[in-house]
């Protein structure tokens, strides 16, 4: 989509998927990289305090550190399962208290694609 006023380039993004996971502060490097290791190209960290988890896992005796990291990725969603899967296990989040990955489908992304990028996809495709 272009628009003839200022000349910008919007690609608009149809197939993709967002990857959230939420796991123990210290853990983020190792879901992102196990995450580009399996195809991702990027991702958005950030900083959260989680509330809680005592009450919820005080009964396995499981002490939860509240300070969080908040992995964000999108992909396309031919690759949105591996993805996913690298994660959960880099992550270990088949241990109690450690965090939780969803998966979530989106409807419309968009954004700026270089000109020779796109021309490689459409020549994928």
């Amino acid at each position: 989509m272009k628009n003839n006023d200022n000349m910008q380039t919007m690609t608009v993004l149809t197939d993709v998927c967002l990857i959230t996971c939420i796991v123990q502060r210290g853990s983020a490097d190792k879901v992102v990289s196990a995450a580009q290791d399996a195809g991702a190209h990027g991702a958005t960290i950030y900083y959260a305090q989680g509330t809680g988890e005592q009450q919820l896992l005080g009964v396995l005796s499981v002490a939860v550190e509240s300070e969080k990291e908040i992995v964000e990725i999108l992909v396309p969603s031919d690759y949105a399962n591996h993805i996913y899967e690298a994660m959960f296990i880099a992550g270990e989040l088949d241990t109690p208290g450690m965090g939780v990955i969803y998966m979530t489908q989106i409807e419309k992304a968009a954004t700026y694609m270089p000109p020779d990028v796109l021309m490689a996809l459409r020549e994928q495709a």
